[in-house]
């Protein structure tokens, strides 16, 4: 934990950390309010339909960011994503208010934020080497990814308790101002988040272009590897996401209560693991590690099998632990194989491409739990999320560790970063 303090110390590290923080935890909180009201009023097909929308969008998002994270200021970037998203999500608790709140419009208001969300996902972690000495970088990494686990616990749950106390339309409010205060975070900063010089050989045109993250992903075999484990992990937890409201509405009392301890248990799994990683010495085979870990994470959903709340809540521990324990060193190995100019396109990129999975979780769970194929959907949750684990250590089972490409993030210094 002193390693963490001691990355909290610098001032704008600090603010851009609690911002996102803050940031996604009016994720959480948002995506509780906007599934419990489209389950409540459209059932099941609203909520695939929904789940379809806030997150399908982040591939255009993602492609579109990649065009300009290293073209254009990120300051303005984060300033301009939390503003737009902020008004989107406020809009809905004033038509509630008026009486002219409709599902269509919930829909609009989840696929702005789609479109939108993929900007901070990609420029923060790209950020972090400027704003910490280069020893604390894979901290601050870590630190990243934690906030991940936090948010994811207390977003959702302060949803699912607010909901019944203040409706989630007024939810939906709170998580609005959380995005604008993520402005005000980012706008205090001393650091003006400048974008990275580009090599003397590429030029300007190379700050727009994904060829060079193309090439870098097709030649790096664990970059590669990680996309797609990581993207078909993402299509399990897509229909996880669906099916929790499900559980909540058809098999456990129809509790927005229940919902919400869903979720969080599952989050707190996350934040546990997520703090555990982050703490350890990195692991000299790190492939192997994430392999183990994701098949673990597999066979935890197995539990969800027996449609009991203590066997779900069993299940959820076992998958949301293990699962962020392999998110750490998947992230380490991703800023250390990526060269510093081309992190922000890297990180958006990969990151696009795993969270971009997530609808088609969606596309899947939706028409099986219509369908009263609950078992299945959990089989082949089961399967997403562990199958890929089995390949990972199968494919880097070799004693050796492959040797690292490119850099390594404890050999950049904050300089590197100019006009």
């Amino acid at each position: 934990m002193k390693k963490y303090g001691a990355v909290l110390r610098f001032a704008d590290f600090r603010r851009i950390w609690s911002g996102v923080t803050l940031s996604m935890l009016g994720d959480g909180a948002s995506w509780t309010a906007l599934a419990w009201i489209a389950v409540t009023r459209g059932g099941a097909g609203a909520l695939a339909l929904l789940g379809i929308l806030y997150t399908a969008p982040i591939i255009l998002g993602g492609a579109l960011a990649g065009l300009i994270v290293d073209r254009v200021s990120r300051r303005l970037l984060l300033i301009t994503d939390s503003v737009v998203r902020g008004c989107a999500v406020g809009c809905l608790p004033v038509l509630a208010a008026t009486g002219q709140l409709r599902l269509w419009e919930l829909y609009a208001a989840a696929a702005v934020c789609g479109l939108l969300k993929i900007l901070p996902i990609g420029i923060v972690p790209a950020v972090l080497p400027s704003l910490v000495p280069a020893e604390l970088v894979p901290t601050a990494i870590a630190l990243e990814v934690v906030s991940q686990g936090i948010t994811g616990l207390a977003g959702p749950a302060l949803g699912g308790v607010l909901i019944p106390l203040l409706g989630a339309e007024q939810v939906l409010g709170l998580a609005a101002v959380s995005f604008l205060l993520f402005a005000v975070f980012v706008r205090r900063m001393d650091d003006r988040l400048v974008r990275p010089a580009a090599p003397e050989a590429d030029g300007r045109s190379s700050r727009s272009s994904w060829v060079p993250v193309f090439r870098l992903l097709g030649r790096d075999r664990q970059l590669l590897a990680i996309v797609l484990a990581l993207s078909a992990s993402n299509v399990a937890l897509g229909m996880l996401t669906v099916t929790q409201p499900w559980l909540a509405e058809y098999t456990f009392a129809k509790s927005a209560r229940t919902f919400g301890l869903l979720v969080a248990v599952f989050a707190g799994a996350e934040l546990v693991g997520s703090l555990i990683a982050g703490s350890r010495p990195a692991a000299t085979r790190p492939m192997v590690q994430i392999g183990r870990l994701r098949v673990i994470s597999g066979a935890g959903l197995l539990f969800l099998l027996v449609p009991s709340l203590p066997t779900v809540l069993i299940g959820q521990v076992i998958c949301g632990w293990a699962g962020a324990m392999g998110g750490v060193p998947s992230q380490t190995v991703r800023f250390n194989r990526t060269p510093p100019e081309l992190w922000a396109r890297t990180m958006t990129l990969m990151r696009t491409l795993i969270l971009g999975a997530i609808p088609l979780g969606s596309v899947i769970a939706g028409p099986l739990l219509a369908g009263g194929r609950y078992r299945t959907a959990v089989l082949v949750m089961a399967a997403l999320s562990g199958l890929p684990g089995l390949a990972l250590l199968f494919c880097f089972r070799s004693r050796t560790p492959v040797p690292a490409a490119t850099t390594d993030v404890t050999d950049v210094v904050a300089g590197r970063q100019v006009v």
